[in-house]
C-alpha cells in the first residue's frame, strides 16, 4: 500500500548505494532519534566494550563485534555483501519466507529487486529482541519515574521476553532468502526510534488538551488516516475522549516490545495522565483503568510504517527504488539531502 503527500522529488543520486551504506545510514539515523541522546548511546557502547575485553576467551569467541558498533541488536545485515550495490528494495513490516517467494516472482516479472528489508527482526536479532528494551528504562525515567525503579520493573519483563522467544523458529525467512540469493535485512529498534522521536515532536508542536485531541492528532497523520479505512486506526482502550489528557508520555514506541503493566503504576505517581503506546495488551488496559490513566493506542502497523518510512524516505531520496508489501503503508514526506 502507497500514499504520496505530493509528488515525489526528482532524485539527484541515481547510482546505487551499497548494501554497507545503508546498514550505517539506518545506524546513525536511529543514533541520532534515540531516546538516550547520542552520548547515552556512546556510554552504552562503552559499556559493552569493558564488558567484551573482561570476557574470558572462549565466551569471546561467542561475542557479536557488530554490537560494539551499532547499539541495536535486533537491527542487523542478515545476508549480503556490504560491498553489494542496492538500486531496488522490497520493504515490509514482516517478512516471512512467503515475502521472500514473493521477491523472487516480482524478479521474474521483471523488477530487479536487491535487497529484501524487514522492519520486525529475522535471524538473530530476533533471538536478541529482549537485549534492546533496556531503553524503556530511560524513556520511563524521562516521564518521572526513577531510574532504579524504571530498571527494576523492566528486568523481569525483559527476562520473560527473552524466554517467550526463545523457541521460535528464528531463522525460517532467512533460509529461504538465503537459498533464493538474496540480500536480507531487518532494522527493528532503528525504525521505532525515528517514529518515537517523531511523535515526541508531534505532542510537542500540537497541544492535547484532551484524550480526543490525541486521537484527532494522530489521525491526521497519513499512515494512521490509512489505517482507519482498514479499521485498524488510533483507539482509545483506557479512558473517554473527553478526559484531559494531562503529561502525555509515548512510552511503549521502542525498546523491542511492551514494557510491564506494572509500569502504569508508577507512571500514575510520577504524575502522566496519558499513555501513548503502538500495542498493549489486555493486562496493560486493567492497570491503566485501575490508576486512572488514560491509553491510547496508536497502532501498530501504522507506527512502525511511519518509522520505516523515515528511512525509506532517505533512501528513495538516493535513488532507491521502494517496492512496499506486507503491512507497509508507504508515505513520501518529501525530499531529503545526502
Amino acid at each position: 500500500m502507497s500514499v504520496r503527500l505530493r509528488p515525489a522529488a526528482h532524485c539527484d543520486i541515481l547510482q546505487p548505494m551499497k548494501l554497507g551504506d545503508i546498514y550505517k545510514l539506518a545506524v546513525k539515523m536511529a543514533i541520532d532519534a534515540d531516546p538516550r541522546g547520542p552520548e547515552g548511546v556512546k556510554k552504552l557502547l562503552a559499556r559493552r566494550k569493558i564488558e567484551y575485553e573482561d570476557l574470558p576467551k572462549s565466551r569471546k569467541d561467542e561475542f557479536d563485534l557488530e554490537d560494539l558498533n551499532n547499539p541495536y541488536t535486533d537491527s542487523r545485515i542478515l545476508l549480503g555483501n556490504p560491498d553489494k550495490e542496492v538500486d531496488s528494495i522490497l520493504a515490509g513490516i514482516d517478512i516471512s519466507s512467503a515475502e521472500v517467494l514473493l521477491a523472487d516472482r516480482l524478479n521474474e516479472k521483471g523488477r530487479s529487486i536487491d535487497l529484501i528489508l524487514t522492519h520486525h527482526p529475522s535471524g538473530a536479532p530476533y533471538a536478541a529482541l529482549h537485549e534492546v528494551m533496556d531503553v524503556q528504562a530511560d524513556v520511563l525515567a524521562q516521564y518521572g519515574v526513577p531510574i532504579n525503579v524504571a530498571e527494576g520493573v523492566m528486568r523481569e519483563r525483559i527476562s520473560e521476553v527473552s524466554r517467550r522467544i526463545s523457541p521460535r523458529n528464528h531463522g525460517q525467512a532467512v533460509d529461504a532468502a538465503r537459498l533464493l540469493g538474496f540480500a536480507f535485512m531487518c532494522t527493528h529498534t532503528i525504525t521505532d526510534n525515528l517514529v518515537y522521536d517523531y511523535i515526541v515532536k508531534l505532542f510537542q508542536k500540537n497541544k492535547a488538551e484532551t484524550v480526543g485531541d490525541v486521537v484527532n492528532i494522530l489521525k491526521r497523520e497519513p499512515e494512521y488516516k490509512e489505517a482507519m479505512k482498514g479499521k485498524a486506526g488510533p483507539v482509545i482502550f483506557a479512558g473517554d475522549p473527553r478526559n484531559r489528557a494531562g503529561k502525555i508520555a509515548p512510552i511503549e514506541f521502542t525498546g523491542g516490545t511492551e514494557s510491564s503493566h506494572i509500569v502504569y503504576e508508577k507512571l500514575a505517581i510520577a504524575g502522566v495522565g496519558t499513555v501513548l503506546a503502538m500495542h498493549a495488551g489486555e493486562e496493560h488496559r486493567k492497570a491503566a483503568m485501575k490508576y486512572h490513566i488514560n491509553l491510547v493506542i496508536a497502532g501498530h502497523m501504522s507506527s512502525d510504517s511511519l518509522g520505516m518510512n523515515l528511512l525509506l524516505d532517505a533512501l528513495e531520496n538516493r535513488g532507491i527504488k521502494i517496492t512496499p508489501c506486507s503491512g507497509l503503508i508507504r508515505v513520501r514526506r518529501g525530499k531529503t539531502t545526502r
